[in-house]
């Protein structure tokens, strides 16, 4: 540490899906080390080969990026972006700035790339500080008796839970050691996504910190209790709704935890496990970095599935003629999220009634969802195909009629996202094709006109869905096919 007068040792604070201040281990490291702190934000997108940011990720993470500068200069610094890949972006800084530091807490999907960086970085005498702040546990650390890694939840929830205490909260930091000048930075302007589309997903979200921590304060005070008889209710609001703070770190996962364990108790296991889910995915990303797009069970490429345009782009326009597929398309594309119980239900439609690849989904919603996550999205997608980790009945089929009718019993959810469906009684809100003459007429309904008919006899998809899980042989071991170099176009 340098004497009282001499200019402080500088130190990059390197943020990526870590936009908060508080419970943040990086920042609390080269606070507390006394170095004058330049945080960094390193835009890659489209500069490197990784994958680039659905249009709704990008527009959150723009507002995002803009609640943290803000906080930052309310304790005396200010975020620097930088565009381009992060070793040319890193280097450049070190030598504009003369830091000797970086501090940043690990990404678990590009883990492979960062390590490389941190190495080489090392190796040019540049000290570099990296901690596990965004999931529960490091997935090197929780693994099976013979050492690989997990398959079934339960087990590794059984085991994480025995290992996992939460840290001592990190509070953030009041004031930050300026540098004497600040480096050269991509206005933030330029990273923001504004146009008709992102216009309903400002009214919908509050992206940043201060968001997050509303939002988790609400769900704690408000919701969690009650969380598992709600939270398959669509809508009743019954779910936390801070997967896209997640996905952004705008909120740690520990802090989440602590809150939820003070202030609920027992209660707060249905939730917790949720967590659970979002790390056993990301040990899935770990050991099979291309979740996103090939099967992890070997014997599903040969699964007949089929390349249709016109059906895809009626599943993705909400036009599949099933009301609570629709109202949750509808929902995503308004709001960037989607109920998780619809989620599995508009899956589940789109890979055994339409025999839609279940890359095609996952395309879209990496597109569309404000918490779009590798880990995540990769691992449910594989989970509601059956080819993935923990998916047996591999071969259930969900019934859109009766998911609706048991999940959202009174039509609310319907009603609110497919307004020219509102005035159907009940008992025919989610098969309006059952609905007399009569009860459509009263309702201003024409099938095929205001509501299209269905695209599918789900009776005899289901028949199809099942056959073709049979010509793969539902009677094979599933057997993770090896990681090959991907061959689709990103995004």
């Amino acid at each position: 540490m340098t004497s009282s007068g001499i200019k402080k040792a500088l130190g990059i604070v390197w943020f990526r899906h870590d936009l908060r201040l508080a419970d943040n281990a990086a920042l609390a490291a080269a606070a507390k080390a006394g170095v004058a702190v330049i945080p960094v934000f390193i835009d890659q997108d489209g500069h490197t080969s990784a994958r680039r940011l659905g249009g709704a990720s990008r527009w959150w993470r723009g507002r995002s990026l803009l609640a943290l500068d803000e906080t930052l200069r309310a304790i005396g610094c200010r975020l620097i972006v930088r565009q381009g890949a992060p070793d040319e972006a890193l280097d450049s800084l070190l030598t504009e700035t003369g830091a000797t530091a970086i501090y940043c807490n690990l990404r678990r999907d590009g883990m492979a790339n960062d390590t490389a960086t941190i190495m080489r970085l090392r190796a040019r005498s540049v000290a570099v500080e990296t901690f596990d702040a965004n999931y529960l546990h490091d997935p090197l650390h929780v693994r099976t008796a013979t050492g690989g890694g997990f398959k079934v939840f339960t087990p590794f929830w059984n085991r994480l839970r025995s290992m996992y205490q939460p840290p001592s909260e990190l509070p953030a930091p009041k004031r930050l050691n300026a540098p004497g000048s600040w480096p050269k930075s991509v206005p933030l302007d330029s990273l923001q996504v504004a146009d008709h589309w992102t216009h309903p997903l400002a009214q919908s979200w509050h992206p940043g910190e201060a968001g997050a921590r509303a939002r988790l304060a609400y769900f704690a005070d408000e919701i969690a209790g009650d969380y598992q008889t709600q939270r398959d209710r669509p809508g009743r609001g019954g779910t936390s709704r801070l997967s896209p703070h997640l996905a952004w770190g705008e909120i740690s996962v520990h802090e989440i935890w602590r809150q939820l364990v003070h202030k609920v108790g027992d209660q707060a296991l249905p939730f917790l496990r949720e967590l659970g889910w979002r790390d056993f995915n990301m040990h899935l990303l770990h050991d099979f970095p291309n979740l996103s797009w090939q099967p992890m069970q070997a014997k599903f490429a040969a699964f007949p599935s089929r390349e249709d345009k016109t059906v895809l782009r009626a599943w993705q326009r909400a036009q599949t003629g099933y009301p609570i597929v629709d109202a949750g398309m509808r929902q995503l594309w308004q709001t960037g999220w989607m109920h998780n119980r619809v989620r599995m239900i508009v899956g589940s439609f789109l890979v055994k009634d339409l025999l839609i690849p279940w890359q095609r989904g996952e395309e879209w919603f990496w597109d569309t969802l404000v918490d779009a996550d590798p880990a995540q999205n990769g691992g449910n997608w594989q989970w509601i195909a059956g080819c993935g980790a923990d998916a047996a009945p591999f071969f259930r089929v969900f019934n859109p009629v009766l998911q609706g009718e048991k999940f959202d019993p009174k039509g609310g959810y319907v009603r609110e996202w497919l307004p020219e469906l509102a005035r159907l009684p009940d008992g025919v809100i989610h098969q309006p094709w059952k609905a007399t003459a009569a009860q459509q007429a009263d309702a201003g309904v024409k099938l095929g006109e205001t509501y299209p008919l269905p695209v599918v006899d789900h009776a005899k998809a289901r028949q199809a869905a099942l056959a073709a899980y049979q010509q793969i042989g539902t009677a094979a071991q599933a057997t993770p096919s090896q990681p090959t170099t991907p061959m689709r176009k990103n995004g």
